[in-house]
């Protein structure tokens, strides 16, 4: 199985909800869209489906045109943020639905059925129905059903936002595998980039209904084609600062200066960019130090949100730890100036290769 948008878009009431998007998804990979809310992964997700037919463009499965045709044509199952289940049925019978439908035999459904619930940790909860399940059981129960019918084409919408977060980092290291193993062709929607990462892949990153970028996940982390992908693939959100080259070095305002990275024009704006992660608190070899004094501070257990202000720039930097000091604190906060992004007028990544391998 392989699936192909070409020019895929939709508009509606005379406004594109989603700008052209040509894709080539493979089979065996997690195939990660990755956006914030509003970004367009939904509607891509129901036009692959063929719950919506797009306005321009065509849909390829296995070379074939699919683009008009209805959902119950297509090999393909979807799971959803809110779990749907049938509410009449036990947990077996919720997952062998499809296979039921499908007219395979009793020991295969069985057999399917309890390697789905052994995976998705179902297995003492099988002659139950749905409203004697917590929230989190009955979403497992949605992606064992999925699952279970192995289609050629998965689509998963925020499928593990509601459960609890033992489970969701099992499930994040397992379905990798599941994907390799099966075949089909696994498009997951994820507002959060570490989890797009820890699911590898291809990632697409969609922005205001716009694919910015695709490839593999560490690329276009590390090497994002422009502000708009860098921005989606960073949480926290990522640090900036208008930045002017002149002589050499780099001027962010209020007496802030760094050495200019190789490769770029003698002068120029740019937007430097910078993500949480490559701040530190503590001094590091080679670092900038600047002077900085801080706002809040936010403790999650193992790490640290500490949210700066240096000049006019409102910066936040991850911490490991418990770090915690008092508003209007004065702080110190290093980085190296060769981890930096650096995007020009455009928006378009302004870097050099070892630049960019360094980020």
């Amino acid at each position: 199985m392989s699936l192909a948008l070409r020019g895929v878009g939709l508009s509606a009431g005379g406004r594109a909800v989603l700008h052209p998007v040509t894709l080539d998804l493979a089979p065996g990979q997690p195939n990660v869209l990755l956006g914030p809310t509003g970004a367009g992964k939904t509607t891509l997700l129901r036009l692959m489906a063929g719950l919506d037919r797009p306005g321009a463009g065509r849909i390829l499965a296995e070379g074939r045109d699919v683009t008009g045709l209805p959902p119950r044509r297509r090999s393909v199952a979807m799971v959803y943020q809110q779990f749907i289940n049938y509410p009449t049925l036990s947990v077996f019978e919720n997952i062998a639905s499809p296979l039921r439908v499908a007219r395979l035999p009793r020991d295969e459904i069985g057999r399917r059925v309890r390697e789905a619930a052994r995976l998705l940790r179902l297995e003492p909860f099988l002659a139950r129905r749905p409203s004697e399940l917590s929230g989190g059981q009955q979403q497992r129960t949605a992606i064992a059903r999925a699952l279970v019918k192995r289609a050629a084409l998965v689509l998963m919408d925020e499928p593990l936002a509601n459960l609890d977060y033992k489970l969701r980092e099992e499930l994040r290291e397992e379905l990798p595998r599941l994907f390799a193993e099966s075949g089909s062709v696994f498009v997951y929607a994820t507002t959060e980039p570490a989890e797009a990462l820890m699911l590898g892949g291809q990632v697409a990153t969609l922005s205001e209904g716009r694919l910015t970028q695709f490839g593999p996940a560490g690329v276009v982390f590390r090497r994002p084609a422009d502000l708009a992908t860098a921005r989606v693939f960073s949480d926290p959100p990522l640090n900036e600062a208008p930045a002017e080259l002149s002589g050499g070095r780099l001027h962010l305002g209020a007496g802030i200066t760094l050495p200019a990275p190789p490769g770029l024009p003698e002068s120029g704006r740019f937007t430097l960019g910078i993500r949480a992660h490559e701040l530190s608190l503590d001094p590091l070899p080679g670092a900038v130090a600047l002077p900085a004094r801080a706002r809040l501070a936010e403790v999650t257990g193992s790490e640290s949100y500490v949210h700066l202000d240096i000049g006019d720039l409102a910066w936040v930097v991850l911490a490991p730890g418990v770090r915690r000091p008092e508003p209007g604190t004065a702080v110190t906060v290093y980085f190296d100036p060769q981890r930096v992004l650096l995007f020009d007028a455009r928006g378009r990544l302004s870097a050099t290769p070892d630049l960019v391998e360094a980020a």
